[in-house]
């Protein structure tokens, strides 16, 4: 036992948190399941919690509002020009977020919602389409292939919480024009076997960034992987200026169609050299335009993105060596470790009972801990299920397929059951070594007794 506790010391140290772990051992229970694997009285059951107040993390881009923001608002408010212009902050925002994410051409639009239906309409998604989407999604995805008159078909998801390659194929029709490969949690999806499939079948790929702002996937930023890539910046997201989001390609055709839905049909205001005038005629369409105040904070943002994603990406590395040791440990899968953001770690906990019980003592531990987020199960909505539109004859569903389509629990019961099953705790990317340290005592406390129980 001796020399068990002396190399849990040295793990410390190695990872840097033995600062940390030294005085939480210094209270002399909360680290006795962390240094030893016998299990302690988890406070669920009436034992000393690891920490006495809750650990969590807000939203991760207003912890770093400062000057440069303020800076940035105060140019636009002092313009008395706050809307879209040549030279102003929403065209130098699109310009260094594309030159930061290593893509030709960016769109500032109102929000991850309007970047995905701008996104639509540069893909010509419309009546009679399909589009593959994973059954685990916000609503936005389903929502824009439904007001393009499209057909949504929904994939299951794999471990990664992310649409699962190898059930994209047995969805695939002629008439499947697109594949939404989204990012969740700060996860990328595995794009080498996503873009195989689309290339084998000429299927056009989109990525949503959208809760993965920052993530890479073998070295590129996810979003410039497929033929189009969208970011939302809503509170919630890495970056944030309250609402806004982004569309992203490399392609210049996608970008001028993306960009006159989102401009009333215009190419007008481009701003960018390399289209000109275009080479399309317009077509009925939208207005997304962001403004300056919104560009204004984003750019601040910006400058602070791989600040925000490198200490996400530190501390969740910390935890997952923390509790590598773990007997029958099984985490969250992931399309790319290094690139992963690390907003999460999940444990597959065997049941959905075993995982509440595991998420209710971990959070009594003093620790934020609950089941996959942001997202919903979006066949089993009953907006879904019933295939509700904003009018009886709405195209999606009066063609055939559409009417011999059936969403609900039968067509995602791998996705209910993966979710289920899996639970974890939230990263924030100013924890200190202490907060670390307290991750890891309480996840490993539980583990410990529950494998015990």
């Amino acid at each position: 036992m001796t020399e068990r506790k002396t190399n849990r010391r040295e793990f410390l140290e190695t990872m840097g948190a033995v600062g940390a772990a030294s005085a939480v051992i210094g209270s002399g229970t909360a680290l006795a399941g962390f240094l030893a694997d016998k299990p302690e009285k988890l406070a669920i059951d009436g034992g000393t919690p690891v920490r006495s107040g809750g650990l969590g993390s807000g939203p991760y881009g207003t912890q770093f509002y400062d000057e440069v923001e303020e800076q940035e608002l105060l140019d636009v408010l002092r313009s008395r020009s706050p809307f879209r212009r040549e030279g102003g902050k929403v065209v130098q925002f699109e310009q260094e977020y594309a030159a930061h994410l290593g893509a030709k051409f960016a769109i500032g639009v109102t929000s991850g919602t309007t970047a995905l239906y701008a996104a639509m309409a540069a893909l010509e998604v419309g009546p009679g389409d399909e589009v593959i989407l994973p059954a685990w999604n916000w609503y936005a995805d389903y929502d824009v292939i439904v007001l393009s008159g499209a057909l949504p078909v929904f994939a299951e998801i794999d471990d990664s919480f992310g649409i699962d390659p190898a059930d994209i194929e047995r969805h695939i029709t002629p008439r499947t024009k697109v594949i939404i490969a989204a990012h969740l949690e700060g996860c990328p999806c595995d794009m080498d076997a996503i873009l195989a499939i689309a290339k084998k079948h000429k299927i056009r790929v989109l990525e949503d960034c959208a809760q993965c702002a920052g993530g890479k996937y073998k070295g590129k930023y996810v979003g410039t992987i497929g033929d189009i890539g969208i970011n939302s910046f809503q509170l919630s997201k890495t970056i944030t200026s309250g609402e806004g989001g982004a569309v992203v390609t490399n392609d210049p055709v996608l970008y001028e169609r993306a960009f006159r839905f989102h401009d009333v049909g215009s190419a007008g205001r481009t701003c960018n050299e390399s289209i000109g005038k275009g080479v399309l005629a317009g077509f009925a369409s939208c207005n997304f335009r962001m403004n300056e105040f919104t560009a204004a904070v984003l750019r601040g943002q910006l400058r602070k993105l791989e600040t925000i994603c490198g200490a996400l990406r530190a501390n969740a590395k910390k935890v997952r060596e923390g509790i590598a040791d773990l007997p029958g440990l099984k985490l969250r899968k992931s399309g790319d470790i290094e690139g992963d953001l690390g907003m999460r770690i999940f444990l597959d906990m065997g049941t959905p009972e075993r995982r509440d019980r595991f998420l209710r003592a971990v959070r009594a531990e003093g620790i934020s801990a609950n089941g996959p987020g942001g997202s919903a199960i979006l066949p089993v909505s009953p907006r879904v299920a019933d295939k509700a539109t904003i009018h009886p004859d709405w195209p999606t569903f009066r063609s055939p397929q559409g009417q011999a389509i059936r969403y609900g629990a039968e067509c995602c019961p791998r996705t209910i059951d993966i979710l289920g099953r899996h639970g974890g705790v939230i990263i924030g990317p100013k924890y200190s070594e202490q907060d670390v340290a307290d991750v890891i005592a309480a996840v490993r406390k539980v583990y410990l007794a529950m494998g015990a129980a």
